[in-house]
């Protein structure tokens, strides 16, 4: 589904992602991890289009999108959550994700102006699509609820529903367990495994390492913008590279 080569991104003098080569199949759930400043970030916006790469190429379903615009990439269907939540706090959490399904929705500028039936019918489907979405992630119960009354956990899961209410085919996840409790994160685990069964092949970037352990097929590991180990979860675990660059970030960190 995604081919990326020697995709790398130079800040001047910093090499913030150097040299990726990495896939992801149609159904996966592959795990990016690595030590603060290892790039993970820097990776999912170069893939999403929200930075250009320096050099390298993104292939998506055999079509380069090497440089295109965020809103190209994600109408082509990738489409990215964010570590700190991008939602419209003064909207009701419905339409929040009503704002997101109108990607796909080919309304034109005359119909809307004049409120055609036409226009009227997808607007209400975009509504029906929005409420399914949030039946699927059990947040249909807030739905007339503003966005910034939600509890943090809520509002994390308010950003995987902006997400899937574009409909992606790959979804990208960037700590989307970050400030949970334990109870939340487990739902959104599942919840994160459900998406997976409908399909959807998932990217995921995640400081929790119980639950990436628990939850991925494999996994990259990064530190300073370079791969520096693949493989299974059991593998990773054991790898002394990996190892020697979380004790390193912690040693540092002390």
């Amino acid at each position: 589904m995604l081919e990326i080569r020697q995709l790398t991104r130079r800040f001047k003098g910093l090499v913030a992602v150097n040299s990726i080569d990495f896939n992801i199949d149609s159904g996966e759930l592959v795990g990016v991890i690595g030590p603060n400043g290892a790039g993970k970030t820097t990776f999912f916006n170069l893939i999403t289009g929200f930075i250009k790469p320096t050099s390298g190429h993104i292939i998506f379903e055999g079509k380069d999108i090497t440089g295109l615009s965020p809103h190209i990439i994600a109408k082509a269907g990738i489409v990215r959550t964010f570590q700190l939540d991008r939602i419209y706090h003064d909207l009701t959490v419905l339409q929040n994700v009503a704002v997101s399904s109108h990607l796909h929705a080919k309304i034109g500028f005359i119909e809307a102006i004049f409120s055609t039936p036409g226009y009227r019918r997808k607007y209400s489907s975009i509504y029906e699509q929005s409420l399914q979405t949030l039946n699927f992630l059990g947040l249909a119960s807030k739905k007339d609820a503003l966005a910034n009354s939600l509890s943090h956990g809520y509002q994390k899961l308010l950003g995987i529903s902006i997400a899937l209410a574009a409909k992606p085919r790959l979804l990208l996840l960037d700590e989307p367990l970050a400030g949970m409790n334990p109870t939340e994160v487990a739902r959104t685990l599942e919840i994160i495994r459900d998406i997976r069964q409908q399909g959807t092949a998932i990217l995921l970037i995640e400081h929790n390492m119980r639950a990436v352990m628990r939850t991925c097929d494999r996994l990259m590991v990064l530190n300073f913008g370079t791969v520096i180990a693949r493989g299974s979860c059991e593998d990773i675990q054991k790898d002394p590279n990996v190892i020697q660059a979380y004790l390193g970030a912690k040693k540092n960190a002390a």
